[in-house]
């Protein structure tokens, strides 16, 4: 679509400048006829003949903008400079663990040894890249108390995905089929998806009045047609499952399998580990816990790490040494369920990760998951008097408290206190998750804010609440400070506006 340089929808001049709040125009709005931000140099390469141009043209014009370099590069930076980051202020995107990671890692991502190698390379001409992989596979079953594991996952999903194809291999190779696999109902909303998507059905085992597994509930679930079971531990409230080994070992009294969702490993890295509570297959979302930026679509990766009589199972090709450490080569166990994701998984992720857990080392990466508990109780401490805190027990690395009385009081809800968070320079924390609390507010401060910051935020919170029992008008109006007024996100998902021209309309 090509606008002309003295007209665009809505009246504005392309051409105009832009200063302060002003909304910012579509690359198409900016656009004007035979602009262009670069031209193709001249070269001594013969022509060909393709024959008719008329062959190679489509129907219509291709509606793309047509814009300066200049236009171009101050368009995206002015939008870059309005969104939100983790390098702009805190993100407690409660399950989520938007967290600040170290830039030697983003150094580490860019060197040419790693980053110029193409992966279908032989793999004596790759033998860094091997060590690598291997390398942090080791790392990855220390951490978590498996035997081996695959690398190639490039999100958490993917990984409860192959995961779930593991455990429904090993059942068929001792000749059984069975369909359920239990799920809590705190889980994420991926973990259902991902048992549908690998052949199973889900079912949902309630929590008790503690935000915990109700262990009698599960023994009335689980029999010979159970698989397994999908938990993460501290679970989606934030809280510790006290009966971990009863409830694993209900599991495998019918010869189940214990999936450990490893969303909220950053929790307990260095101070537990899954395997020791008796689970049989872990992934870890690398991305979260260690130093890959998350969210916006990715990067990612996933890890899958499972107990040894799970390991003939594993995606290959694997990163496998025959001499003890001195050359690499790729292998695949004899029965494994095939490659879940192409060559050999997101590997400059990869390599952040390994860089970020040898900088820490055991001691700094279990500092990591202290300080993270530590800040959420604090947190979760301070804003007591202001919300209901779900659960009265400790939490772990976040915690969820409810706006349910403030909505009776005042009208103001959770999705309100959370826009409004956003005129106070704080991402807004997740809302309405878990389902099992009203009005829900999950928060995550992780360990890498500061107690400044966590003050700010608590007074911030406070401050909201305050205003809301004054003037909820106000608060409902919020964020009126954001280059973006407030959303009816609701609205969008409903009747999105997918193209130009239905905006037109």
């Amino acid at each position: 679509m090509r606008f002309s340089s003295t007209s665009a929808p809505g009246g504005r001049a392309s051409s105009a400048p832009l200063v302060g709040d002003a909304e910012e125009p579509t690359i198409f709005e900016l656009s004007a006829p035979s602009r262009r931000s670069f031209s193709l140099r001249e070269t001594d390469v013969p022509a060909m003949d393709l024959g008719p141009i008329e062959a190679w043209l489509r129907d219509e014009p291709v509606e793309l903008p047509e814009v300066s370099e200049r236009d171009l590069v101050a368009h995206f930076t002015r939008l870059a400079s309005r969104n939100y980051s983790v390098d702009l202020g805190a993100y407690p995107l409660g399950s989520c663990t938007m967290k600040y990671n170290p830039k030697f890692a983003d150094q580490v991502a860019a060197i040419d040894g790693l980053t110029n190698v193409h992966p279908a390379t032989p793999p004596e001409a790759i033998q860094g890249w091997l060590r690598l992989f291997h390398e942090l596979e080791r790392y990855v079953c220390e951490i978590t108390g498996m035997a081996q594991a695959t690398l190639q996952p490039p999100a958490g999903a993917s990984g409860e995905l192959t995961g779930l194809l593991i455990m429904r291999a090993y059942h068929a190779s001792r000749g059984r089929t069975p369909r359920k696999v239990v799920i809590p109902d705190s889980a994420h909303g991926t973990n259902p998806a991902s048992v549908s998507l690998a052949g199973f059905q889900a079912v949902t085992v309630p929590s008790g009045a503690n935000g915990l597994v109700d262990l009698a509930k599960l023994r009335e679930l689980v029999d010979d047609d159970t698989a397994g079971i999908m938990l993460t531990n501290p679970n989606t409230l934030g809280l510790f499952e006290e009966e971990i080994r009863e409830i694993l070992e209900v599991i495998h009294g019918v010869d189940g399998l214990a999936y450990y969702d490893g969303a909220n490993l950053n929790a307990i890295v260095g101070v537990a580990r899954p395997g020791d509570m008796g689970f049989d297959i872990v992934h870890s979302n690398l991305h979260k816990t260690f130093a890959t930026p998350h969210g916006g679509g990715g990067p990612g990766a996933g890890p899958v790490a499972v107990v040894e009589h799970l390991a003939d199972f594993l995606p290959g090709p694997l990163a496998r040494s025959l001499d003890g450490g001195t050359s690499y080569t790729w292998m695949t166990p004899r029965r494994s369920i095939g490659r879940v994701h192409a060559f050999h998984g997101n590997s400059v992720v990869l390599a952040r990760a390994l860089a970020f857990m040898k900088y820490l080392g055991n001691e700094g990466m279990r500092t990591m998951s202290e300080l993270a508990v530590l800040n959420a109780n604090w947190l979760r401490a301070r804003l007591a008097d202001s919300f209901a805190v779900a659960y009265e027990q400790p939490c772990m690395h976040e915690f969820v408290v409810s706006a349910e009385a403030l909505k009776a009081e005042t009208g103001v809800r959770a999705l309100d206190v959370a826009k409004a968070l956003l005129d106070s320079g704080f991402h807004a924390p997740t809302v309405y998750f878990p389902l099992v609390v009203h009005e829900a507010l999950m928060i995550e401060p992780t360990e890498t804010e500061s107690p400044q910051t966590l003050e700010a935020m608590a007074s911030a919170l406070e401050n909201i609440v305050a205003m809301a029992h004054k003037d909820a008008a106000a608060v409902v109006s919020m964020p009126r400070n954001t280059p973006v007024r407030r959303l009816d996100e609701a609205l969008a998902a409903r009747r999105p506006i997918l193209t130009e021209d239905q905006r037109l309309r």
